[in-house]
């Protein structure tokens, strides 16, 4: 069986203890470095080339999300699941707006930890998608007129379906539920998910409920 590799960044060491036990309790995932600050985490990734990294948003030195941009702009960069005490927080709307997978709130259950890694090491779905979309809308709607603009000028480059697409990726479905909605087969929904990943510039699924927001395709 390939395991999951990942990454547990956190300034704290009884969490990285805690999530460390939680993840050895699966056959499938594999905690395969840790690290205390954001500088550190970047280092670990470079060394070991971690599928998932579990990151803690506030700490000293490099913080969660300059950590997240710096790991964005590696070739091969790995899925990041942002760790925060509070859901409606700007630190961890900009580190979804730089590339982060989703975010879990600190007190959420063992299994919802568990399940968060398959999840965007498979690619499939946002995490805690009403959380992920309410802390979306409300960022959104304080963000510049020129991003609102940029993103609706780029919706000339996507098709009907695909902004079809796009509509229901923000609404959390997965590729499977996309397909029954559209009438299409999962092959094909991820079809148009990468080519509007191209023409987006985005990374992941969560980019795109972003854009979404901003483009108006769906409110909060």
């Amino acid at each position: 069986m390939n395991q999951l590799r990942v990454l547990l960044v956190d300034d704290d060491p009884l969490v990285r203890t805690g999530l460390s036990m939680i993840l050895a309790s699966t056959d499938d995932i594999r905690v395969v470095a840790e690290a205390s600050d954001g500088d550190e985490a970047v280092g670990q990734v470079n060394l070991h080339g971690p599928d998932v990294v579990l990151m803690d948003i506030r700490m000293r030195r490099m913080n969660g999300l300059e950590a997240t941009a710096a790991l964005m702009t590696l070739p091969s960069p790995p899925k990041v699941v942002v760790l925060t005490t509070y859901d409606l927080d700007e630190y961890v709307f900009d580190a979804l707006d730089a590339g982060a997978s989703g975010f879990l709130l600190k007190e959420c259950s063992p299994q919802e930890i568990i399940d968060a890694v398959r999840l965007v090491a498979a690619g499939e779905a946002m995490l805690t998608p009403s959380a992920t979309r309410r802390l979306i809308g409300q960022f959104v709607a304080t963000r510049t007129s020129p991003r609102r603009q940029q993103a609706r000028a780029a919706l000339a480059s996507l098709s009907d379906r695909e902004r079809e697409i796009v509509t229901t990726v923000a609404q959390g479905k997965t590729n499977a539920e996309i397909g029954a909605a559209l009438h299409l087969s999962e092959a094909t929904v991820k079809t148009h998910i990468t080519r509007v990943f191209a023409k987006l510039d985005a990374t992941n699924r969560v980019q795109l409920t972003i854009f979404a927001y901003e483009a108006g395709l769906v409110s909060a």
